[in-house]
């Protein structure tokens, strides 16, 4: 929902105020990074409509300049069907270590003004610079000089959201884009939310959607109104999570130690592996496994450990951090398939553990997750919820994802 939409929907941006007195949670948004990135060498296509993704039969659409945006181009879909849409696109294929060089800049200015930072992607993080106001000035003061500071020495802009809790901070730099701050005092909190559409909570997705409209609930504020104990009654416990977000209140304290959370599962075998095929089948397993508790915790993890210990005992780990959080398996193996693949490479002896595990955990009510540089348009992440659900009633070991059923994957 843009500016203007808001606006007629009730929510009348320029009636918010000025006070930021205690919003100090900042939504820090990088505008169209990929797209943004590339343009950088690229000014000629500065206005124009460009894409940043894949060609190939799986490809899809990483990122969208704002011009691409206005013929219904977006994140995560087919790149077939948004070549229909916007024949006239320019199409860039991604530049992994040039985002992850960008976006070292953008955050070492950022630690420049606070340690207190939650990092959730390559291009997006929660600021808290309660500690920073006596050093730097006011929230909407650091906001306006962060955002120039990255400006001057990246040529990127970023657009932020400023308010009391990260779940409103994330929704006003949406509203914000692009290149853009907004803030929410406090006591506007609820005026801001309340005209909302539902949907725009991180969080909910289309089945949550299709939950709350049978109950009559199309706007934050119509969730907002109802009963704390019938919304954890009706919709568990992320529903309660989602009632919290609907009155501006997160689900969890800014807490770094709460990053030190992990959930993990191991498994040892009865005799030492040696064959590739069977170690990426236990590794998928595993990851099914952590993922199911992943989303259960109503989290999103934003990296990942491998542990391989050999047949004489000795134990070693990899760790992978992700380009954006996930919650899903399939996602989970992808990213450490390489890892296991290069130790099983590397060491001769049979493996007698393996075991993955999911760090770096924030809220996906606040967090949200991001697709995939190959995502389909519809991706796994309905199948596997669909799976919890079994899960919960028949209990853990009752159905699987159908690639755990073959006792031996390709290599």
């Amino acid at each position: 929902m843009s500016r203007k939409q808001l606006a007629r929907s009730g929510g009348d941006l320029s009636r918010l105020g000025t006070d930021d007195s205690g919003a100090t949670m900042l939504h820090l948004d990088m505008d169209s990074f990929f797209v943004s990135v590339e343009l950088l060498s690229r000014p000629h296509l500065v206005g124009r409509p460009v894409i940043v993704g894949g060609r190939s039969g799986r490809g899809v659409v990483v990122s969208a300049s704002y011009e691409a945006r206005e013929f219904g181009v977006h994140a995560a879909m087919p790149m077939s069907r948004a070549m229909n849409l916007c024949p006239v696109a320019e199409v860039i294929p991604p530049s992994h270590g040039l985002y992850s060089s960008y976006s070292r800049q953008v955050f070492d200015l950022v630690a420049e003004v606070t340690p207190d930072v939650r990092q959730v992607s390559v291009d997006e993080a929660y600021i808290d610079v309660s500690g920073a106001v006596r050093r730097l000035g006011s929230p909407v003061e650091i906001t306006t000089q962060l955002r120039a500071q990255i400006q001057e020495r990246t040529g990127l802009s970023a657009s932020v959201g400023i308010a009391v809790s990260r779940v409103v901070a994330k929704l006003a730099s949406t509203r914000a884009k692009p290149n853009g701050q907004l803030l929410v005092p406090a006591a506007a909190t609820q005026q801001f939310l309340d005209p909302m559409p539902i949907e725009a909570l991180p969080g909910v997705g289309e089945k949550t959607q299709e939950g709350f409209f049978r109950y009559g609930i199309r706007l934050i504020g119509d969730l907002a109104a109802v009963d704390e104990d019938w919304a954890a009654r009706v919709f568990g416990a992320h529903g309660h999570q989602l009632w919290r977000a609907a009155h501006g209140q997160d689900s969890s304290g800014f807490d770094h130690q709460a990053k030190e959370h992990s959930i993990s599962a191991e498994n040892t075998f009865g005799e030492d592996i040696w064959d590739i095929a069977v170690l990426e089948h236990e590794l998928l397993r595993l990851a099914d496994k952590v993922a199911y508790r992943v989303r259960a915790e109503g989290k999103v993890a934003t990296s990942l450990g491998l542990k391989y210990r050999l047949g004489d005992f000795t134990t070693l780990s990899r760790s992978v951090t992700l380009s954006a959080p996930t919650d899903l398996a399939r996602e989970m193996y992808e990213a450490l398939r390489p890892a296991l693949r290069k130790l099983r490479e590397q060491r001769s002896q049979g493996v007698r553990l393996l075991g993955v595990r999911a760090a770096g955990l924030s809220d996906f009510a606040v967090t949200g997750r991001q697709a995939t540089l190959d995502e389909p348009e519809h991706s796994g992440r309905e199948a596997e919820v669909a799976l919890d659900e079994v899960r919960r009633r028949f209990g853990s070991e009752a159905i699987s994802q159908a690639s755990l059923l073959r006792k031996r994957p390709e290599a």
